[in-house]
This record gives C-alpha cells, sequence and structure tokens, in this order.
C-alpha cells in the first residue's frame, strides 16, 4: 500500500514551501487509496514547541489535508537508539571529535586545494586511548555514518535518473554531541518503521536522500521511491527570505486567501500542466501526476492568491457562506440576496464586512461639483419604497426625462451618490437591498 509522511519541524509556522511538500505527498498517497502520515520532527526539545505543532495542524486542517495518523518522533527515541546501536556493531558508525573551528579549517584548506572540502574521516584512525582522552577534554564527540564510498544511484521521479559519488560527501552526522538525534537519522528509521513507500520533498535533499539510500540499505529496509521538486523563487526568479514573499499559510488564511484558490495554485505550479481552479479535493487528486513537474526554480507571487479567490468566491453557493453572513450580522431574510449582490464584487470574505456596512448604515455621497444640481434633482425624482428589481430603471428613466442625461453621465453620478463608489454590483439589484435595510433600521 502506498504510504507517504510529511515531516514539518515545530520550530515555526508552516509556508507556502513547506505545503508544496505537503500536498505533493497528500495527493500521491490519496490518488493510490493509501495512507498520509503528519510526523512532527520534534526531536530538538530547544527548538520545537507545542503551539507550532497545533499551529501545523490547523494549517492542514484549514486546507483539507486531513492525516490518517500522527507520529512524534519525540516518542521514538529508542528506536533511534536501537538503530544507532545495530550500525555500531555494523562498522558503520564512529564518533568524531573535531570542534566547528579544526572542521573549518579543514574545509578552507581542502577548498584551497581545488579539492571537495570533503569530511577526512581522520576519527577513524583514533585507538580508544585518544577517544578517551579526547572525551576528558572536550566531551563526548559526534556520531557519523561511514557511507560506503561507491555510486549512489535511483531513478527521481521529477529529477529522473540521479548519480552521486558517496567520495564527495562527508560522512553525515546522525548525534550530536549533546546526545540529540539528527533529521537524518530519525527519518530513515521512521521510514523503515512505518513502510514510507514515497518521499517528495525539496531539491535541496538529494545529497541527502543518497546519504539515506546507504543507511536504508544499511538498517535492511526497503528504499521509498523519491521525488525531489524545485525550489521556489520570487516572481522574478529571486531567492525567497523569511522577509520576502515567503508568507506562512496563517498569514495568508488571515489574509482571506481561500484553501482551494491556493491548493489549485499549489498542485499545478512548476508542472507541466495548465493552472486550473479546482472546486473540490477530489478534483485535485484525479489530476494530479507527479511525473509532470519539472526542476527549473518555481517561481511564485503570493499576490496571484488574490483573483484566484475572488473566481472561488464568485461560483459559491449561498449554504456554504450562510453562517458567515449570518456571524457580521446580515438578517436572516436578507442574507441570500445580499450574499448574491456582492459575490462577485469581494476579493475575499473579509469584503464583506464593508458591503454590509454601506447597506445598514449608508456612505457619504460622491458627489462632483458639476454634478450637484443635477443629482439635488434627481433625488426628489426618487418615489418611495420599498423598491424592487425594476425601480433602479424607472427612477432613472424619470431623471432622464427630466433632466436629458443619458448614459454614463446619468449613471454614475446616481451611483457615486448612493454606494460612494464608482463601480460594483448591478444597482438594479443594490437599490432594493438599500431601501430594505433603511426600512428595517
Amino acid at each position: 500500500m502506498t504510504t507517504t509522511r510529511f515531516a514539518p519541524s515545530p520550530t515555526g509556522y508552516i509556508h507556502v514551501g513547506n505545503l508544496r511538500t505537503a500536498l505533493m505527498n497528500y495527493l500521491i498517497a490519496r490518488k493510490n487509496g493509501g495512507t498520509f502520515i503528519l510526523r512532527i520532527d520534534d526531536t530538538d526539545p530547544e527548538r520545537s514547541k507545542e503551539e507550532y505543532v497545533d499551529g501545523i495542524k490547523a494549517d492542514l486542517e484549514w486546507l483539507g489535508l486531513h492525516w490518517d495518523r500522527v507520529e512524534r518522533q519525540s516518542e521514538r527515541l529508542d528506536r533511534y537508539a536501537v538503530a544507532a546501536d545495530k550500525l555500531r556493531e555494523m562498522g558503520r558508525f564512529y564518533e568524531a571529535f573535531e570542534t566547528p573551528i579544526e572542521l573549518d579549517l579543514k574545509r578552507k584548506k581542502l577548498l584551497n586545494m581545488g579539492k571537495p572540502p570533503v569530511y577526512d574521516r581522520a576519527a577513524l584512525d583514533l585507538s580508544e586511548a585518544d577517544k578517551d582522552a579526547l572525551r576528558a577534554e572536550r566531551g563526548e564527540g559526534v556520531w557519523r555514518f561511514k557511507l560506503d564510498q561507491q555510486r549512489i544511484e535511483w531513478p527521481d521521479g521529477i529529477v529522473g535518473d540521479v548519480s552521486i559519488d558517496a567520495a564527495s560527501v562527508s560522512d553525515p552526522v546522525l548525534i550530536k554531541t549533546d546526545g540529540q538525534v539528527l533529521y537524518t537519522l530519525a527519518s530513515v528509521v521512521d521510514d523503515i518503521e512505518m513502510g514510507v513507500t514515497n518521499v517528495v520533498r525539496g531539491s535541496d535533499h538529494i545529497t541527502n536522500t543518497a546519504t539515506q539510500i546507504q543507511m536504508i540499505e544499511a538498517l535492511g529496509g526497503t528504499v521509498p521511491t523519491f521525488a525531489h521538486h524545485s525550489l521556489m523563487t520570487g516572481p522574478q526568479g529571486e531567492k525567497f527570505s523569511k522577509r520576502f514573499q515567503m508568507a506562512s499559510l496563517r498569514d495568508l488564511r488571515d489574509q482571506g486567501i481561500e484553501p482551494m484558490a491556493l491548493l489549485s495554485l499549489m498542485a499545478r505550479l512548476g508542472s507541466s500542466d495548465p493552472m486550473e481552479l479546482r472546486s473540490t479535493m477530489d478534483e485535485l487528486i484525479e489530476g494530479f501526476e507527479v511525473s509532470h513537474f519539472g526542476t527549473a526554480p518555481t517561481k511564485l507571487d503570493t499576490q496571484d492568491l488574490v483573483p484566484l479567490s475572488a473566481r472561488v468566491l464568485g461560483v459559491r453557493d449561498f449554504a456554504e457562506v450562510a453562517d458567515q453572513i449570518a456571524e457580521i450580522g446580515v438578517p436572516t431574510d436578507l442574507a441570500e440576496q445580499f450574499w448574491a449582490v456582492t459575490r462577485e464584487n469581494i476579493s475575499t470574505m473579509l469584503d464583506l464586512d464593508g458591503w454590509w456596512s454601506l447597506f445598514r448604515d449608508g456612505v457619504d455621497p460622491v458627489i462632483e461639483d458639476e454634478d450637484k444640481e443635477f443629482v439635488a434633482e434627481a433625488m426628489t425624482l426618487l418615489p418611495e419604497g420599498p423598491y424592487d428589481s425594476e425601480s433602479w430603471g424607472q427612477w432613472t428613466a424619470a431623471v432622464k426625462a427630466a433632466t436629458g442625461r443619458k448614459g454614463r453621465g446619468l449613471f454614475m453620478p446616481l451611483r457615486k451618490a448612493l454606494t460612494g463608489q464608482s463601480h460594483g454590483p448591478d444597482m438594479s439589484q443594490v437599490l432594493p437591498l438599500l431601501q430594505v435595510i433603511r426600512a428595517k433600521g
């Protein structure tokens, strides 16, 4: 059975880059009738916070990415210890004691010699007495996985055939000096024991994948099918940073972005398939093919989500928004009419407050100097309400006959006088709603 996972670290709120990974893994699992695991990478006790765990869950639920089960790496430390012992027994795990300064000097020396800055495995030459002396002087060392220095190859679901020479890669550190298990080891153990069959993640993990394939094989596991998606950039190809464009999902939700607008964009961005606005998760699942994604950096402008959200709302049924409309105070008997008038004139649901204020309280009229006499005369011709969908046409016909104005010169001053705006819903729909609400007030 297909099993995928999304493994965020609860050290902050997840952003659109994280979402891309989560969504791809979710869609693969659902398309194949498999299991989607939410795996919290919380092995760092100093930086991991429960508020971020709750935030991650809330963001995924908002988007409708429902997981089948939750796993927490902090609850599996015993399993990582067993795997570490197994690697030690196999001679694939060794302790190293270099300080960060010493490692940096080694890297600089190799680079100056025109060689790749690969760890020189000096720790393998230490005797037990040497190790004891270093522990007494410096404390515990780090634990590194000893790579077989041969080519590591796999057919990547997006990149294609990948081949990496393990001799060009440093033996990865899997356990820090304070005993903290790093993601590379925890992820391998989890993927093996949880039966993960497919892993989609960013292309910045390709080297990690090479080392993890050797670790999986050493521990007797089955190597998953890997696919590495391209990294995101800003709309002009500029690198993302925390201060630029990489909005957290929480930020986007607070801005009123619609989940299906975000999901529709992210499910196609960077692929050969055109972006099509979808209305259900089933439609996204059916049309998803990971092999259609390319390797070129993927440009994202979060401002594109605003018009997409407007399109989502423009076709939304009243039943889906009735509760939200009631929350802003629209009376039940007016709510459906209110939605019919406003839904194609909003970018997000946050815009409804402004429309309700206009209909409920009216606005300060906007009247140009040259239109003051015209508007004053027109208002004397406005009959008593209540009004219906025919009232606007009847009124403007009477104003036209009395003043001789027509076209834009007739309609625009009246719209601006009643709504304070130069554009918006059809006034034949607006006028009845304005008058009904005023009558109720």
